[in-house]
């Protein structure tokens, strides 16, 4: 009888260690739940994943934005004209990258903030693409591509991050 309580003890601890681990590993990534092993919100490691690996993990437009570079359609975001309190995240990996009191309406058809969370939340690219010089933003711990940043935004820093609705997550800012 001891024996059959230590086995079904042994077996429910294990299946309860075996459902939080995998409870951690499925990420709710604009609305569709997927198996991403690298998302986190707390840890601030530089990720190396190579694109082949990302495609498994991410949804197929999300891939396209994030890993390729590709552009959302203007005006069809789900944050482009959102107004919630809160912090938004990196759809691929988790990093926080802007609180929504950094939001503003640039009327530019996606969503726009003045300044990112932290310094080195995002990173900096030059973009040479279409014929234009731009400056590309990109997650700093993934390298997901989030958009870019203009030098026409309101002080106090002048700048417009225009980022991709798809590449970001919020969650709204819990009331103490």
């Amino acid at each position: 009888m001891k024996n059959i309580l230590k086995i079904s003890a042994f077996l429910l601890l294990g299946s309860v260690l075996f459902s939080t681990t995998n409870a951690q590993k499925m990420q709710v990534v604009n609305g569709k739940s997927i198996v991403n092993p690298y998302y986190s919100r707390t840890n601030t490691q530089i990720l190396k994943i190579p694109n082949s690996t990302w495609k498994k993990v991410l949804s197929s437009d999300l891939y396209s934005v994030a890993r390729l570079g590709d552009t959302e359609a203007a005006f069809t975001g789900k944050y482009n004209e959102f107004d919630g309190k809160g912090t938004y995240y990196c759809a691929v990996c988790g990093n926080a990258l802007f609180r929504s009191d950094a939001k503003f309406s640039s009327t530019c058809g996606w969503p726009s903030f003045y300044e990112p969370i932290r310094p080195k939340s995002v990173i900096y690219k030059r973009d040479e693409s279409f014929s234009m010089v731009r400056t590309e933003v990109r997650c700093g711990r993934c390298d997901a591509h989030l958009g870019h940043v203009f030098d026409d935004g309101p002080k106090p820093t002048r700048k417009r991050f225009c980022m991709n609705s798809i590449a970001l997550e919020y969650e709204k800012l819990k009331k103490s």
